[in-house]
């Protein structure tokens, strides 16, 4: 997931403690902010089908639940940690404040790879993750939703598993459900969707027309694929993508220079977005190495993987021509990286605007499942568009106004919204 060296939530940490100095803030706020107010650590486990018997570690990071209940999602992933958790919790805390959603952060992990357990395994983890922190969750306490290698089938096992401790039928406990089971529509194309609602919004600042983009993206699991969709319907050119290879435990980036074909390659691609190596050089695609992405002469990246992936050792291998970077993963740059392009002046969309799409779809499907009702999806997909764009343009305002990076300005816009909601209610 990320170099031993390398700790998301201290990097977390520091970028609000850049932006407490620029808000001033008192000691107690950012005491209160900069720590998660509750944690959960717990062991689930599991009998395998080869009759072993298997502990799992899991966790449940609640950052701050000050503007709503707790929302973040869950990763099953076999390096996962309880400070990538505290991050990623962190960083939930301001996306929601950012696109302006009654919500609070959280987030969920468990260790573990599901390329190597059954159903019957994945779903034991699920039912024993439910049974360790139900007490502690729930529609209008804290509502969980997938992540990194948890899909719609997750959600339903942890849904029903939360039902039969709850003894009634609590559909909004959890989102990104099927949608037949409670889900909305537009989910899955949400955060993919909202990353290019804010692209969109970035190059018509930038008077560059989308027609007249390229762009490279890391990553092609659900989040990379429907933002390469929209962005080719909007005229854009994707040339290049990358992703993780299962079988060589490794990545390749894949390159064709007249442009990806999105629908040719989802066809040779497996449920956790990796693409098989031998078809696409027959399809004709170009195989480099794995951070080949990041070196493409583009105008736009598209990191759409972990966090981690943009840093000191390889920011000075990106194109001079790149124009915008739209942060569709969580945490993907570095702050060293992100001095070096604030100092080249490339326009990052920062990961906690950029991929808030997901999230505010996740309170859509919240809403819909409390009042027991769905919308359509050009409805879902309307009113994601609307949210995306005018947080785009809050803090794109307060970038020009205030002389600020887009990154500092949406950590101002977020931890003001926060703090002044501790400050109203009395915790500090």
């Amino acid at each position: 997931m990320h170099s031993k060296s390398f700790n998301a939530f201290e990097m977390a940490q520091a970028q609000f403690d850049r932006v407490a100095d620029l808000l001033d803030l008192d000691q107690g706020t950012r005491d209160l902010l900069r720590n998660p107010l509750r944690e959960y650590h717990f062991s689930i486990p599991v009998h395998m089908d080869d009759g072993s018997f298997k502990v799992f570690r899991g966790f449940r990071v609640q950052h701050n639940d000050s503007r709503g209940p707790g929302k973040g999602g869950i990763r099953f992933h076999p390096a996962e940690t309880v400070d990538t958790v505290r991050a990623l919790a962190m960083w939930m805390t301001w996306k929601c404040a950012v696109v302006e959603i009654p919500l609070g952060g959280s987030k969920g992990g468990v260790i573990c790879d599901p390329h190597h357990l059954s159903a019957r395994e994945q779903e034991q983890i699920c039912r024993g993750w439910v049974r360790q922190v139900a007490r502690n969750v729930g529609p209008y306490w804290d509502v969980p939703a997938p992540d990194v290698m948890t899909s719609a089938q997750h959600m339903l096992w942890m849904l029903d598993e939360f039902e039969i401790i709850e003894g009634r039928k609590s559909p909004g406990f959890i989102t990104g459900k099927p949608v037949g089971m409670g889900g909305s529509l537009g989910r899955k194309e949400a955060t993919g969707y909202g990353v290019v609602y804010t692209l969109r919004e970035a190059l018509k600042e930038l008077n560059l027309k989308p027609e007249n983009t390229q762009a490279s993206v890391q990553g092609f699991g659900n989040v990379a694929q429907y933002a390469i969709e929209l962005y080719q319907h909007i005229g854009g050119n994707v040339v290049c993508v990358s992703c993780w290879d299962q079988t060589d435990k490794t990545s390749y980036s894949y390159r064709k220079k007249s442009g990806i074909n999105l629908q040719e390659l989802m066809g040779i691609t497996d449920r956790f977005g990796g693409i098989n190596k031998a078809r696409a050089k027959e399809l004709g695609y170009e195989v480099l190495p794995g951070d080949a992405w990041i070196e493409q002469d583009v105008d736009i990246l598209i990191p759409s993987a972990i966090e981690n992936q943009i840093t000191k050792d390889n920011v000075n291998k990106i194109s001079k021509r790149v124009r915008v970077i739209a942060e569709g993963a969580n945490g993907p740059t570095t702050p060293d990286a992100d001095k070096v392009l604030h100092e080249r002046g490339v326009f990052v969309i920062p990961d906690f605007l950029a991929n808030a799409g997901g999230v505010t779809c996740s309170y859509f499907e919240q809403v819909q499942s409390n009042m027991n009702y769905f919308w359509e999806r050009d409805d879902v997909l309307s009113r994601l568009d609307v949210k995306m764009t005018s947080a785009f343009i809050g803090v794109s305002e307060l970038a020009r106004q205030r002389k600020l990076y887009m990154r500092d300005a949406a950590y101002v816009i977020s931890v003001s919204r926060v703090a002044q909601a501790c400050h109203e209610r009395g915790w500090v």
